[in-house]
């Protein structure tokens, strides 16, 4: 029963994480603009596209080791991918909280929370 809800939650989590890595690497100049927009009375008014570059690594780290932790668990019900794709998603995601307090950004920052919640608790299970 535990590996089923630890393959959803990674599932989840990779969706997540891709679909935004995706998003970011094949629509950049997009993002880039809006960002500098949403954090230009911020510290990181000039960092927007290092920023961005660190994100989108985290997040094709994070949503790789979620699918590789989803393999590992129904093939010999290893945890180790899996675990280590939750922590780097909590990382991730407290990164993004990082840059939503700190552009006042509290309604973004309160969905993040959202998305913590199902990767702390991956975290907790397949630790």
């Amino acid at each position: 029963m535990n590996n089923i809800t630890s393959i959803l939650i990674l599932i989840f989590l990779a969706i997540t994480f891709l679909q935004s890595g995706y998003d970011k690497l094949f629509y950049w100049k997009d993002n880039v603009d809006w960002l500098k927009g949403h954090f230009a009375k911020t510290q990181l008014k000039n960092q927007v596209p290092l920023a961005l570059l660190n994100i989108l690594i985290l997040e094709l780290i994070s949503g790789i080791l979620c699918v590789v932790g989803c393999i590992e668990l129904l093939v010999n019900n290893g945890r180790i991918f899996g675990f280590y794709g939750a922590v780097f998603s909590c990382i991730t995601l407290l990164m993004l909280l990082f840059g939503q307090r700190l552009a006042k950004d509290y309604d973004g920052a309160r969905t993040i929370v959202i998305y913590f919640i199902p990767a702390i608790l991956a975290v907790y299970w397949l630790n």
